[in-house]
Parts: C-alpha cells; structure tokens; sequence
C-alpha cells in the first residue's frame, strides 16, 4: 500500500471514528426520540455524502414499515414512504435481516421509490445502500441511505459502518419500545385500578334496603352530579365515609383525588399546616416547604371527617376558603386558589355547639348547604340480617372458610341486640365469630358475649342448661333441616341419628321441615 494509499485510509477511519463519536452523543442527549433519529442521520450527511437518508421502523402489530425519521425528504415524501414486509428494498432488508446494496437504482426492478423523491430513477446516478436495525435478535426497521453512483467505489466499508450505526439506532428504538411497554402498563394499572375504586365506592356497594337507606340512596343520587358542599350527619359507625366515597366516585370529580382529614385525629398546632401546608422555615422543623391536603385535592374533593372537633380559630380559615376559594400556606403570603368540594361529616350535635360558642353559626350554614342524615343501626333493624350476611361473605373469603349462613338463634341475637357501635360494630362482631367458627354455619355461641348477655337480659329470662341444651339442638336440627331442603331422612343421617328420632325432635320443637323445601 502506497502512502497516498494509506493516508487515505487513515482519513477514513479517523472520519468513522468521528462520526460514531457524534452519534454516540447525540444519543446521549436529552432530545426526543425522534429528533435524536433525524440527528444521526443528519451527522451521517454531513460526514459521509449522503444525498438521503431514512430510519423506517416495522409495525409492532401489522406488516406496515413506515418511516420514522428521514434526512432530505419533504413531509408529503415521508408520508408516501410506506412499505409491506418483503416489499421493495427496504421490505425485503427489514423481512431477510440481510443487508442491500443496489449501485444503480435505475438498473434495480425491486427499488420502487415509493416517496417519489428521487425523479426519473433512470437518469440518476443513484447507490442505495439499506441495512437491518436490529434489537437484540429481532430486526426491527432498516437504515437507508443514498449516496452518489460511481462505477469504480466499494461499498464494502459503507456497509460496515452503516450496520455499526444501525446497531446502534437499534439500542436506542429497544430502549424505547420498553419505556412504551413500561408506560402502556402504568397506563393500564392506573384504568385498572381507577375502574376498581369507582366499582368499590359506588353507591351500590352500600349495603341497605331499609326505607331509611333508600333515601339515603335517593340525596346521594340527587348531589353527587352538582359542586355542592355536603354535611353528612350520624352517630359514629354508621358508614358516613363510605357516603363521601359515593358522592365524589359518582360525580365529575371521580378522576381527580378524594384526600380525607380526621380533624379530631390531628393536633391542633398541626392542623393549620396539615389543611393548608407550609412554606419553608415556617415553624420549627419547617426544612422544606410542603403542600396542604386542600392543595393535593385541587379539582376533587375533599373530605373533612369529625368537623365538629375543629377549634373556632381553625373554623374561621375554613370559612375563607368555603367563602372565597383560597387561602395562604402557613408562613406565606402567596394566595392560592383553589377548586374544590367540600364534603363534611360529624357525629356530634352541631346546633348544641352552636349554641354553646363552640361551633360558628356562619361556617355551619356554610357547610350544611346539603346535609345528608344517616340512620343508625336501631334505625334499619331490616337491614341487620344483610349486612350481616355480606360481612360473613366477606371475611369467610378472606380467611379461607367454607361458612354459608347464619343460624335462626344466632340471627335472632343480632336482631335484638341495640347495637351502640352501629355498621362497624355489626362488622367487627361478624368477622370475629368467622374467626372463632369451624363448621358451615355461623352459631350463637360464636357471637361475643356482650351480644348473648343482652339477648338474655331483653327476654327477662336467665336460660337453665336444660334450656340451653334444647336451644342448641333445635339449633343443629334447624341447620341440618336447612342443608338437605326440609328432608327429615337426610337430616337424621347428617346428625348420626334415625329419622323416627329426628321425628320426634322436629315435633317436640314445633319446627316445620316443609319451611326450608
């Protein structure tokens, strides 16, 4: 090799070496995806005499090529530049793997210049030269480039280097393909889990059917559409989050943030800075500064749970924001603005505060634009039983057990039981008895003792064990009358006994098998 010879094949690898330099930092920039392809082809012109260039990317769902980022081409070029798996050039490279070299475009029936920006191919004096973009073992599009025909030129070496180049544009289209898959799934979690939460907390994941929950039904149905400003009412137990949960998950607002504040759960000296946040160096411990619940719950809804335990001063800034939809963080005087509903709830009398000086008379009627009574458990004795049976569902699936129903004295106890807890003692009695039960049937003596003593002290009768034993064996017969559909022979062979002495039983305790056919 002469020294003409080998200076020029020094030239040559230092103007490769460049080249793969710039695209490497080009595809270390933080330009998007699509800029950092018209880059590198870009930076391939300049370097290498490109007349044109294209990145054309396979469809990941259908056999179209299109191309995704070009280097001369106008935009009606691009568009027409749609292929076919195996059609033309660029088809055959992307459906093969194998790289094409075509020195004359206007001597190659398979080059079909579908972007129509070359002119009449036969009077050009066109190389194309296209190479596979692979991603790890799947090829994934194809790099094309045109470059000036010359009779006496290898295109060895410019293949080479075209396929280091597609190597590395193949990286690049992997690491995006996964941030997409990446971003489809969040996408995908974030719907799945939305659709579970408006299926949770929709209104007919309420439990009742008494008259009382009907109308209960009926407000919540009536407001949930409007921004009105909800008071929900009732003793402690009764289900009042669960109604906030329906209101905002029925209503416009449901994408947006349902954020909760127990205000009795919160010091004093905190619940300024809770509601409202704080700017940095504030108060002591103040390192940074920190968004307020009514800030995170900007285009939702915010739900403030015992407001009757707010103090007067507290209850004045509340005022404000109700009034005038804005407020200051703690130590700031940047106001904020803020679009919001207001869904409050307490278990306490507030007109009694009122009239004692410890709730404001004007944030009361601020509040109670919409109030929503909630019954208690005394109330809706109907619903007793169903939720009964919906928490037994619940917790049998939760522990694994095979429990159907609750037995005729079981049921009994929590009729006449006065339930001073309400829905969420009726629950927690419930889950108990799943807990301490190893049969199919919940008894009564799974039952805590507070609600057997109470069924004793109601009927005015202390049982004798006689008494007792007899209640426990209707109780049995009863469950096994229910298990076989009122068949007095089955059910005396579930027992162990005969049917003439299961006969007698059912007599002597005036049970009716034809009630459970």
């Amino acid at each position: 090799m002469s020294s003409k010879q080998t200076k020029v094949a020094l030239e040559t690898k230092i103007l490769e070496l460049s080249t793969l330099t710039e695209i490497s930092r080009a595809l270390a920039t933080a330009l998007g995806y699509k800029a950092v392809l018209e880059r590198i082809l870009e930076i391939i012109g300049e370097n290498l005499g490109m007349k044109r260039g294209t990145v054309a990317l396979a469809s990941r769902f259908s056999e179209d090529i299109r191309i995704e980022a070009s280097y001369g081409l106008s935009q009606a070029e691009i568009k027409r530049g749609r292929y076919k798996m195996g059609q033309g050039v660029t088809g055959r490279v992307v459906s093969t793997g194998e790289p094409m070299v075509v020195p004359d475009i206007g001597e190659e029936p398979l080059f079909l210049d579908l972007t129509k920006s070359r002119g009449d191919i036969s009077k050009k004096n066109i190389s194309f030269i296209c190479v596979p973009i692979r991603a790890g073992e799947e090829v994934v599009g194809a790099l094309s480039v045109d470059m000036l025909f010359s009779p006496d030129i290898s295109f060895d070496e410019d293949v080479r280097l075209l396929e280091i180049i597609a190597s590395m544009i193949g990286q690049a289209v992997k690491i995006r393909r996964m941030a997409e898959d990446e971003r489809q799934k969040l996408v995908a979690e974030k719907e799945r889990l939305q659709e579970k939460l408006n299926t949770r907390y929709n209104i007919t994941n309420i439990i009742g059917n008494s008259k009382a929950m009907h109308h209960v039904f009926s407000m919540i149905a009536q407001v949930a559409k409007s921004n009105a400003t909800v008071m929900i009412r009732g003793e402690s137990g009764t289900g009042k989050e669960l109604v906030a949960n329906a209101i905002h998950y029925s209503s416009p607002r449901a994408p947006k943030p349902l954020i909760k504040v127990n205000c009795s759960a919160i010091p004093e000296t905190l619940i300024e800075s809770e509601l409202f946040g704080h700017e940095k160096g504030a108060f002591t411990g103040a390192t940074e500064a920190r968004q307020g619940r009514f800030e995170l719950a900007s285009g939702g809804t915010i739900f403030l749970d015992e407001i009757g335990d707010l103090n007067l001063a507290m209850q004045v800034k509340l005022l404000r924001v109700l009034q005038e939809k804005e407020f200051e963080r703690v130590g700031g005087v940047k106001t904020i603005k803020t679009n919001i509903r207001v869904i409050a709830a307490t278990n306490r009398n507030l007109e009694e505060l009122m009239r004692g000086e410890g709730f404001r008379e004007d944030l009361y009627y601020r509040l109670n634009v919409f109030p929503i009574y909630l019954p208690s458990l005394r109330e809706r004795r109907t619903d007793i039983l169903l939720l009964g049976e919906h928490f037994l569902e619940k917790y049998a699936a939760e522990n694994d057990k095979d429990i159907k129903r609750i037995t005729t004295p079981a049921i009994d106890m929590l009729m006449s039981y006065h339930w001073p807890g309400n829905v969420r003692e009726l629950e927690n009695c419930i889950e108990r008895a799943v807990l301490l039960c190893d049969s199919s049937a919940i008894h009564s003596y799974h039952l805590p003792p507070t609600l057997q003593t109470a069924e004793a002290t109601l009927s005015g009768v202390e049982l004798s064990l006689s008494d007792a034993v007899e209640r426990f064996e209707s109780d049995l017969i009863v469950d096994a009358l229910k298990a076989t559909r009122g068949n007095v022979r089955k059910a005396a062979e579930n027992l162990g006994s005969t049917s003439r002495i299961l006969g007698y039983k059912v007599t002597k305790y005036g049970l009716e098998p034809k009630r459970y056919r």
